[in-house]
């Protein structure tokens, strides 16, 4: 037999090669009334970040304590840090979705385990810090079975609405969690047949509380088909736009629903990445009445080159090294998150600056205000999407005159963000002296660049931790059995991110004597995704700058006629990107053959067969090996020079891997 059930195959890779107020002379001054006598605005339904969509959160969890919690406090502990109010999660569907795959709750139709993946556990994570977080379940993909085929879920939508369900269903059996929203989103078009049945699905199952977002992606079409169908209408309650550039349209008004930028973002995490946060949390609300904003992503916690590194609220990409960064956009939330909750109103009276920027204030109704003011210029706030059209920001003076239940206001608290730009150094989020109120008025010099909140509430505070690790590289050499088991007990190995396929842990029942552990790919049918997966399974790991290592890793194929698998080294693509991935990729087959490819399979370097039932590539050379035994060498090998390390399948099959090795010069 060339893989007997009972043994593992060893194969081995190598490869080697200023003040706050001014005269008002100063600049000409504009005055703004902040006034509820009119009555108020829309209700503000709070600021979050969003977990998944796909992968963005899967490093976070190998963090050790005390980093790990103390990147939690800073996402989501009030009064602390971001402080979110809305935790956003991909409910996995073992697909492609961005950054990697998140795995599903239901592999196969008669499958359900409500324990895999890290979203319960980030979750739970978040709850603990806030009791009243809001909490939204968004299918971004879906296991192949629910599409019978088709990489569409939606032809059987009592399936698919059956799949969703079980999932909210099992957030609250196996963690106590209640999911209050459930998105619905495909990149072609929304289904209205889908979307009522869900409705009706989830009253049939007693979660008459969880609302409906669609489409969870465009304005257009869901909100004209709302106006047009009552049905309809009666089953969505929020309708979610995708990067909507701070603008709405009409028909999503007339409708009267509730307006969110359901995700939003998306932008490097640098100062002009802050800057692009602070214009679209006040303009989202000034230009398109949205009443929440939630940023894709949460936390940049995967590796960096893949698609959109860093593109989160903070940066933790380093769980071997236990470093992380909390970044500019993390302030800039909680200039209105420590200030404000969901359920506080918008005033009527918010607008746009007359010499650039804009204000919003809020009131929770008893007396309090949050005032909350930006100035970004064009080039200083520009995020990934959508173009962002010219204007101009300038100095100016800017007079505020608190009228109606606010007139008799005496003091409010001031926080201040500073970008500097000119100078390289900002200042965020900083507690300034109060400001005392003369006959309900306050002026302020508001320069370029700056975030302002005036508040009544006094409980806002710039939390802290001491400094993390520094930074480090990725362990030039690396081992794993995948026997350790942590707590919590993720199904991931650590440190591995799945870029098709789903690789979980797995008790290895075949083994003589004490079971073991290994890793095991578990996905045998294409999952119905708008990504593109590969047509191969593949998880990468390690530092993209490896241009001279070793790999080694023990395999077994489960289907010993037509099975096949790979290791490899400078991968250098993944996530949306990943079917165009090159490297070094070794790969032995069921059927006695081996081959050498520079890409997932297609450019082939070398092909033979070997007498028995994988590489060292040095310089421009490589050479593999096979329990020991050399099957090739010194062979020729392409670009890239450099990139992760990596293992995967053939195909949608089944495959185990066990005592992983890399060393790395």
């Amino acid at each position: 037999s060339l893989w007997p059930c009972s043994g593992m195959a060893h194969a081995v890779l190598a490869v080697v090669v200023v003040s706050l107020s001014l005269p008002l002379g100063f600049y000409s001054s504009q005055s703004y009334v902040l006034d509820d006598k009119q009555g108020l605005g829309r209700v503000f339904d709070g600021i979050g970040g969003l977990s998944g969509g796909g992968a963005t959160s899967r490093l976070l969890v190998n963090y050790a304590e005390p980093y790990r919690s103390q990147i939690l406090d800073y996402l989501f502990k009030p009064d602390f840090g971001a402080s979110l109010h809305i935790l956003k999660v991909e409910i996995g569907g073992d697909a492609q979705t961005t950054d990697g795959t998140e795995p599903s709750h239901m592999h196969y139709e008669n499958d359900e385990n409500y324990f895999r993946g890290y979203e319960w556990w980030l979750m739970k994570e978040a709850k603990k810090r806030n009791p009243n977080i809001t909490l939204i379940g968004l299918p971004w993909a879906f296991p192949g079975w629910v599409g019978h085929g088709k990489n569409w879920p939606y032809d059987f939508p009592d399936i698919t609405a059956a799949y969703v369900v079980n999932w909210i269903l099992g957030a609250k059996q196996y963690h106590d969690l209640d999911i209050q929203y459930v998105g619905i989103w495909n990149e072609r078009n929304f289904d209205s047949k889908y979307i009522k049945l869900l409705r009706y699905t989830l009253d049939k199952n007693g979660l008459e509380r969880v609302r409906i977002i669609a489409s969870d992606n465009l304005w257009e079409p869901i909100a004209l088909s709302l106006l047009l169908d009552p049905e309809l209408s009666r089953a969505v309650d929020v309708i979610g736009a995708h990067y909507p550039g701070t603008t709405t349209v009409s028909d999503a008004l007339k409708t009267q629903k509730k307006l969110w930028s359901s995700e939003d973002y998306s932008t490097f995490n640098d100062e002009v990445g802050g800057g692009c946060w602070a214009r679209i949390l006040n303009q989202n609300y000034v230009n398109g009445h949205m009443t929440a904003t939630i940023s894709w992503n949460l936390v940049a916690s995967y590796y960096e080159k893949l698609p959109f590194g860093r593109d989160g609220l903070m940066t933790a990409e380093e769980p071997w090294s236990g470093n992380y960064v909390v970044e500019s956009p993390v302030w800039i939330t909680a200039h209105t998150t420590q200030f404000s909750q969901p359920g506080w109103t918008y005033l009527q009276t918010v607008g746009q600056l007359a010499q650039g920027g804009s204000y919003i204030a809020l009131t929770d109704g008893k007396g309090n205000l949050t005032v909350v003011i930006e100035t970004m210029t064009h080039d200083h706030s520009v995020c990934i999407r959508p173009p962002l059209p010219v204007f101009n920001v300038t100095s100016q003076n800017a007079t505020f005159l608190l009228k109606g239940s606010f007139a008799s206001i005496k003091e409010l608290q001031v926080w201040r963000s500073q970008f500097n730009f000119r100078t390289k150094n900002p200042s965020f989020f900083e507690k300034l002296t109060p400001l005392k109120l003369l006959d309900g008025s306050f002026t302020l010099n508001l320069v370029e660049d700056e975030v302002y909140t005036l508040t009544t509430i006094t409980t806002g505070r710039k939390g802290s931790h001491p400094d993390p690790p520094p930074s480090a590289r990725f362990p030039k050499i690396y081992k794993d059995n995948f026997n350790v088991r942590k707590y919590p007990p993720f199904s991931e190995a650590p440190n591995f991110a799945d870029q098709t396929g789903v690789f979980e842990n797995y008790v290895n029942m075949t083994d003589p004597g004490p079971h073991t552990f290994t890793l095991r790919q578990v996905i045998t049918e294409r999952p119905v995704t708008w990504a593109t997966d590969a047509d191969q399974t593949i998880s990468v790991i390690g530092d993209y700058q490896w241009h001279n290592l070793m790999v080694t890793c023990d395999v077994f194929m489960e289907n010993t006629k037509t099975g096949g698998v790979f290791i490899a080294a400078r991968v250098d693509k993944g996530g949306q990107s990943v079917r165009s991935a090159k490297g070094i990729f070794f790969w032995v087959f069921a059927d006695g053959t081996y081959k050498v490819t520079s890409d997932l399979g297609q450019y082939v370097i070398l092909t033979a067969v070997f007498a028995y039932d994988p590489s060292l590539l040095q310089g421009q050379s490589a050479l593999g090996l096979l329990d020991g035994n050399p099957l090739w060498n010194n062979t020729v090998v392409p670009s890239p020079k450099n990139g992760w390390a990596a293992i995967g399948t053939h195909s949608f099959e089944l495959a185990q891997f066990d005592n992983f090795v890399v060393v790395a010069e």
